[in-house]
């Protein structure tokens, strides 16, 4: 699915399964760096479950190291899909403002 955003945060959530699959979050915001302020996401994506890899595509980003999440600023658009050839990867690409 294709979401019109400005940034967005992805990581873990919840509890993994034995194969260490688990739920991803992705939260939406209308602007930039949101982890710097009181920012609450425009859009919660949380319809992926069992998730064991997640694959980025053409985007800079950047790490979080105090909640292990990605952040990407910049953006015009986030695509996300689910791998139609490997079950429980998730692609996330999406267009970027240089």
């Amino acid at each position: 699915m294709k979401y019109k955003t400005k940034s967005a945060i992805i990581g873990r959530a919840g509890k993994r399964d034995e194969d260490g699959n688990g739920p991803v979050f992705i939260h939406l915001f209308n602007q930039n760096d949101p982890h710097k302020t009181a920012a609450v996401p425009e859009k919660f994506v949380d319809d992926h479950t069992k998730i064991h890899k997640i694959i980025f595509r053409g985007l800079d980003l950047s790490f979080l190291l105090a909640g292990s999440d990605i952040l990407i600023n910049n953006l015009e658009y986030l695509e996300v899909m689910e791998d139609p050839k490997s079950r429980g990867n998730l692609i996330i690409t999406g267009k970027q403002k240089k």
